[in-house]
């Protein structure tokens, strides 16, 4: 009885190694497929980049989508080359399981699903571009990459930000370049015997005449009264920079313009003086508390 459960095994595993060695020349055949199916599947995504890219001018979604077609394709090699090796009956149960099972999946990867396809949606319609100057968020830098689960953005004080692409979608997004326009402002006061209209009119003149300033129908430069303050009249100045490079134009020009509006309102003889403190004696007390020194200290 023994013998005879021996010989069945033995039996079964000779022909279970037959079965292999004559599924040896498919499974090397479906080794090479994929081995083929990649290199080609990369070749087809270059091609479908460099196609959109020079259709559309946009190397976010031509990269997006390059990226998705070499995926795609890959993932049809692969079905393909296990269908070649004779593993046709485990493919499809694999494809039947992934419906069985998509719900499973889906709260297992909710997160990499989520990013996903918020990253198909920004790949087509998305508020910004490569080297866009952004804000997602307390987030603020240059767009450097879309990919499968993130936004790559640079931000000014070096670091990398990987966000992901469903975050994109949900909070507002801040683009500074866009357009190639943005508003800056600033406060300046005078003193209160200072003639405001002049003031304003030396102001104006003086941020109209910086090079990178920008004054047309639709970009207007002006000043406004804003607050009786305690010392000074301020005035609000408004203005408008290029920021298709945000780090000089919206920044360093904000700080020059400054600069040149305490020049030439001292230069036209405006007062800019500091807030005025009131020092109130009463009654109970006999001296000031205030002690004057020499300049020498004493």
């Amino acid at each position: 009885m023994e013998q005879g459960h021996l010989q069945t095994i033995l039996s079964s595993l000779r022909e279970s190694w037959q079965n292999f060695l004559e599924s040896v020349p498919s499974i090397i055949l479906g080794i090479l497929v994929i081995t083929i199916g990649y290199i080609i599947a990369r070749r087809i995504g270059e091609i479908t980049r460099s196609k959109i890219r020079n259709r559309s001018s946009d190397p976010l979604m031509s990269r997006f989508l390059g990226n998705t077609v070499k995926i795609c394709f890959f993932l049809l090699t692969i079905i393909y080359a296990m269908n070649i090796a004779g593993l046709g009956e485990i493919t499809t149960f694999l494809l039947s399981s992934i419906g069985a099972s998509a719900i499973i999946i889906g709260f297992a990867f909710k997160d990499i699903g989520e990013n996903f396809i918020s990253g198909i949606i920004l790949a087509f319609n998305r508020p910004f571009n490569v080297n866009d100057t952004v804000e997602v968020g307390d987030l603020f830098g240059k767009i450097k990459s879309l990919e499968f689960r993130y936004t790559k953005l640079k931000t000014f004080d070096g670091k990398d930000v990987y966000i992901p692409n469903s975050d994109v979608l949900k909070k507002p997004v801040i683009n500074y370049t866009e357009d190639g326009f943005f508003r800056w402002d600033f406060i300046v006061g005078i003193a209160y015997e200072d003639n405001i209209e002049q003031a304003k009119k030396v102001i104006l003149e003086t941020v109209n005449s910086h090079p990178s300033i920008i004054q047309d129908a639709v970009h207007e430069n002006y000043v406004a009264e804003d607050q009786l303050a305690t010392s000074t009249v301020n005035l609000k100045v408004f203005f408008w920079v290029d920021t298709y490079e945000f780090r000089r134009e919206a920044v360093m020009v904000k700080g020059e313009v400054i600069k040149q509006v305490k020049e030439a309102l001292e230069a036209n003889g405006f007062s800019m003086p500091s807030d005025i403190v009131e020092l109130k004696l009463y009654s109970s007390q006999k001296d000031l508390p205030v002690k004057l020194q020499s300049p020498n200290g004493q």
